[in-house]
């Protein structure tokens, strides 16, 4: 089987100005390292947009409307005070989020194993009821309520190992036993929330690490408490929110990852996904800050997804 890659031109149009760290460059240089001869094999696929019926299984449709409506003709538009739009961005998130459903179409139909989504604006910090922290809609979010409703499965996880706790998906899910969300994240740290007695209906696993823990720590987090939850729930899709702003190049936060703890952790979510879910994993791209670091990073795990057996 195959590793899917999806993406789409819209993804580099969204401009959200000068000095903004969610730059067009994140998704450049991403591609163009998975541009090189050891990634030949993947199966690159153009990421369709998500109609607005699959938004607003995630989403308030009030919000779905606000977020369209405040996309400018031109120029730029801030919809909170760190998620900016310019006009390609709705086009971009339409596609970021279609882009996971499509491949999870793609899994299902057995037309690949697994799937890496490089895609943006990002998505996890996306509440059901509005924009935060660089991300528009919760693309992930968006994906397990898709497979729930067009696969016919009842349980899906998110595993998150992006710096940041993903705060949106965490509250989509929390109150919802057949979904999932586990995540790793540096704490103390925007946006405040992920800490471990936050449970959910005993479907949220919250595993924070303190600034400077370091592979060693992130290692025995995934170890001793994420992988054992999701073996746990058994899941019969598994998404990851693919931050890879953890590494110790990163600006904006300090657990001091490197790419060979991406390496490991992809092939340990791989494990998951071959006892639980016949092999479906899709990966879709979350933060990661420092551009020759997150490059690195991403190819690191896309060659472990092409590796899986």
């Amino acid at each position: 089987m195959t590793t899917a890659l999806y993406t789409h031109r819209a993804c580099l149009e969204h401009d959200t100005g000068p000095g903004h760290p969610e730059q067009i460059a994140r998704l450049a240089v991403i591609l163009e390292a998975l541009s090189d001869d050891r990634f030949a094999a993947l199966d690159r696929r153009e990421a369709p947009r998500a109609d607005r019926e699959a938004l607003t299984r995630t989403h308030h449709a009030a919000y779905v409307d606000q977020a369209f409506a405040a996309v400018p003709k031109d120029g730029y538009a801030a919809i909170d005070p760190d998620t900016i739009l310019s006009p390609s961005s709705g086009e971009a998130a339409l596609r970021a989020a279609g882009g996971v459903i499509a491949a999870i179409d793609a899994v299902f139909a057995g037309e690949a194993n697994n799937a890496f989504c490089a895609v943006r604006p990002p998505g996890h910090h996306a509440e059901a009821d509005r924009a935060m922290g660089f991300c528009l809609f919760n693309n992930v979010a968006v994906g397990a309520c898709h497979a729930r409703a067009r696969h016919g499965i009842e349980r899906v996880a998110v595993m998150d190992f992006d710096v940041h706790h993903g705060n949106g998906t965490q509250h989509i899910f929390e109150r919802d036993r057949d979904l999932f969300y586990a995540s790793t994240h540096q704490m103390p740290l925007y946006p405040g929330t992920g800490d471990a007695s936050e449970t959910g209906v005993g479907n949220i696993c919250n595993a924070p690490l303190p600034p400077m823990a370091g592979s060693g720590p992130f290692r025995a987090a995934m170890e001793r408490i994420v992988i054992p939850a999701l073996d746990e729930f058994r899941p019969e899709l598994l998404i990851v929110s693919a931050g890879f702003d953890a590494h110790a190049a990163d600006p904006l936060a300090q657990l001091m990852l490197g790419e060979a703890d991406y390496a490991w952790a992809t092939d340990a979510l791989l494990g998951v996904a071959a006892r639980h879910c016949r092999g479906r994993l899709v990966s879709a791209l979350e933060g990661g800050y420092d551009l020759p670091a997150l490059a690195r990073s991403a190819a690191a795990h896309v060659e472990r997804l092409m590796a899986a057996r």
